[in-house]
């Protein structure tokens, strides 16, 4: 099994526009409803490529219900903590007419400091169980920002592989627990550093600096541009195949996800991070994120390039 633990589950909404028009009224030609955040995309990615993967989080309220009921359906375990703060609600627009896509977020509420205790004892019990943990996503406000660094520190102590997913003081207080391998985004890398990442050889140095502070393995991702990784000795250029997306949010998660798959199955990082690029690809094919097809992940991944730096 593989823990795949984020702490804001989500109801996700998809709208689609013909064309999207400001300060007016708009209707939309497509709605899909379905459930999301990150731990619960990289587990539905997980699920699609032939894992067991186990949804671990906060949920409450109505929303809530829909999160258990929907990975239930889809034969996904989880160990999903119910807080008295309803479960998110987020909307992807998707404009035609421009090919623009926004994502409306609403930030999770703060919950009790014992929740957390609760997730990392149930989590704790997880592990015995599992060959990986994922840790996906931002805390809910005011939560313990070394959360992460302790779930990184059970997982190495379950004999684990530890991935995590965050930004900001989450991943540089998991970095002091050395986790396995960290992939921010190059957004979400500069901010942390604060550092301009304007080319390839500023983010080769950023990976070095995150390695240097206890990643093993760093990959670094950039939307349609080519990934970077580095696993403290060798370090790859990954170029994601091109496609025509309809919707690329997820496709990060699905990244993340087919990476642990292929790491599990001992491929090299430049050989999983090829799978992690056709995975992404693969979701922004569909509107939902966090939805793959399996055989589409194999087609793309014949498209993606990779090269040693």
């Amino acid at each position: 099994m593989i823990l795949c633990l984020g702490t804001t589950p989500a109801a996700q909404r998809v709208m689609v526009f013909p064309r999207l028009m400001l300060d007016s009224v708009n209707r939309a030609t497509t709605t899909l409803d379905g459930v999301a955040g990150k731990a619960v995309n990289v587990a539905k990615v997980l699920k699609a490529l032939g894992e067991e993967p186990v949804v671990a989080g906060f949920v409450g309220g109505e929303r809530g219900a829909l999160v258990h009921a929907a990975l239930a359906a889809r034969k996904i375990e989880t160990e999903l903590l119910t807080v008295p703060s309803a479960t998110r609600q987020c909307t992807t627009v998707l404009d035609q007419a421009d090919g623009t896509v926004t994502e409306l977020v609403e930030e999770s509420q703060p919950v009790p400091a014992e929740c957390y205790r609760q997730l990392l004892a149930g989590a704790r019990a997880r592990l015995s169980n599992c060959r990986a943990l994922i840790l996906s996503g931002t805390i809910t406000p005011g939560g313990p920002v070394d959360f992460y660094a302790q779930c990184v520190r059970m997982a190495k102590a379950a004999g684990c592989l530890s991935l995590v997913d965050a930004r900001g003081p989450l991943l540089m207080e998991a970095l002091t627990a050395a986790p396995d391998l960290v992939k921010p985004n190059r957004t979400e890398l500069a901010s942390t550093l604060d550092q301009r990442l304007d080319d390839d050889s500023a983010i080769v140095r950023a990976m070095q600096e995150l390695h240097s502070r206890g990643a093993r393995m760093v990959v670094v991702t950039a939307s349609k541009l080519p990934a970077l990784a580095f696993d403290g000795r060798e370090c790859w250029r990954v170029h994601p195949p091109q496609i025509q997306p309809l919707n690329p949010i997820g496709s990060g998660d699905a990244c993340t996800a087919a990476i642990a798959w292929r790491l599990l199955r001992g491929d090299d990082l430049g050989e999983a991070c090829r799978w992690g690029a056709a995975a992404g690809a693969a979701n922004a094919l569909n509107l939902m994120a966090g939805e793959v097809d399996p055989q589409e992940v194999q087609r793309l991944a014949v498209m993606v390039k990779k090269e040693r730096l």
